[in-house]
Formats: C-alpha cells, structure tokens, sequence
C-alpha cells in the first residue's frame, strides 16, 4: 500500500473509530509496522491534522475533520458497488479487502447501495494458509516489472519451475491467470494462480520492457494464439 493511500485510511479509520485506537491496532489493519505507523501519524499531525494522543494509549481524530467530499450520482455509486461487489468471485484477498474500504466510504457518503446483491461464487480466495500465494503478489510483480520464479502444476499433475516475466492478471469466472514470457518455453503462457504452488521475485528486472511485452501478448491472445503452460 503506498504511503498517501496509507494516510488516507489512517484518517478514515480514526474518523469511524468511537474510541483511542492503538498503533497496533492500526499497524494491524494497514498491515505494516507499528514504527511505520508511528511516522505516518507524525507526518499526518505535521500536515496539521488533529489527531490527537500518543504512544501507548491510542490516538483520536478531532471532531469536525473531513475530507472534501466525492461527487456521484445515484447511478455511479450504484456502478460502483455492484463492480466493487463482483471481485469477490475473483479469489483476490487483497483487493476484496480494499473494496470493502471503498463501500465503507460510499456509505459515508450517505449513499448507501447494499441493497443491490451480487452472488459471490467465483475462483476459491488465495488463502496463504491453505498454501496459495496471494494474487496481490503477482500484482506487485507486473507493477514492478520484476521477474519471478515459480513451480508450477500442469492439468497432468507435473510440476516444473519457471522463471516468468508477469505482464497481466485476468480474472476468470472460477480462476484467475497469470500472463506471462515464460523463459522456459520461450513464449507467452497462461498460468492458472490456482496451480501455482510456490512463487518469489528474483533479483532481474524487464525495466521498460512490460509495455512492448504487453502488447505483444494482447495480439497473440487476440489472435487465440495463447495457451495455458505445460
């Protein structure tokens, strides 16, 4: 989570809180450290917003803080909830959780839409304890332009290791993919998330590569060129 989105939450949860809460209890939520928490409430006090109290005891935010407001219509926060709804089908931990904090905003708004149901079958959540790796990982990779190694288990049950320059996600009905140059096989390979049973970033960077790679990958799979990885 990057530092302004970071601050952002920080005061939305101190505007929502009843009580002091803690910077353990915030450190968990934000999932950082507590020493990081301990800066962001310094830059945010140092930015002049009230928040008061101090290590060990909790802070609180001043009554009468907000932020400006966002503009929607009936209609988009509609959109908005429905969308934000839908990715619980994808599997995606994290950005479940970063859509729960958007629907907590727009019923801040006073706009609330939880009136409108999405059912939430989809791809199984990439749970760490049951041995998947969060999708949020492959996000950072592709963000960072960052190769990774993974094992990989094929429809057959063969496992091979790869190392894959990750270029985009697709979020499937039941599954979610992970496209990438696979430098084993020398081409684009789609990888189930599902069947990814160990992954890391190595050290080598494709630095200003992601974009080339990208659109080269978008015309294989416009062309149904594309397969998923043996």
């Amino acid at each position: 989570m990057r530092r302004s989105t970071r601050l952002f939450e920080i005061i939305q949860i101190l505007r929502a809180a009843g009580a002091p809460v803690t910077a353990e209890a915030l450190a968990a939520r934000l999932e950082v450290s507590v020493r990081t928490v301990y800066r962001d409430i310094a830059e945010l006090q140092a930015q002049r917003t009230p928040i008061e109290g101090e290590a060990g005891i909790g802070y609180v935010m001043r009554r009468g803080y907000d932020l400006p407001p966002l503009n929607f219509d009936a209609e988009e926060v509609e959109a908005l909830w429905v969308g934000l709804s839908l990715l619980a089908r994808t599997g995606d931990s994290h950005l479940q959780r970063a859509a729960s904090r958007i629907c907590q905003k727009i019923d801040a708004l006073h706009c609330p839409a939880d009136w409108l149901q999405v059912a939430p079958w989809g791809a199984p959540a990439d749970d760490p304890n049951k041995g998947c790796v969060s999708i949020a990982h492959y996000r950072e990779a592709i963000r960072a332009e960052r190769k990774i190694r993974i094992t990989y288990e094929d429809g057959e049950g063969e496992r091979t290791v790869r190392v894959v320059r990750p270029v985009a996600l697709i979020y499937h009905i039941e599954c979610t993919m992970l496209a990438g140059w696979c430098e084993l096989r020398n081409g684009f390979r789609h990888f189930r998330t599902d069947r990814i049973w160990s992954s890391e970033c190595t050290e080598d960077s494709f630095s200003g590569q992601s974009g080339s790679l990208r659109e080269l990958w978008q015309e294989q799979q416009n062309a149904e060129t594309f397969v998923e990885a043996v």
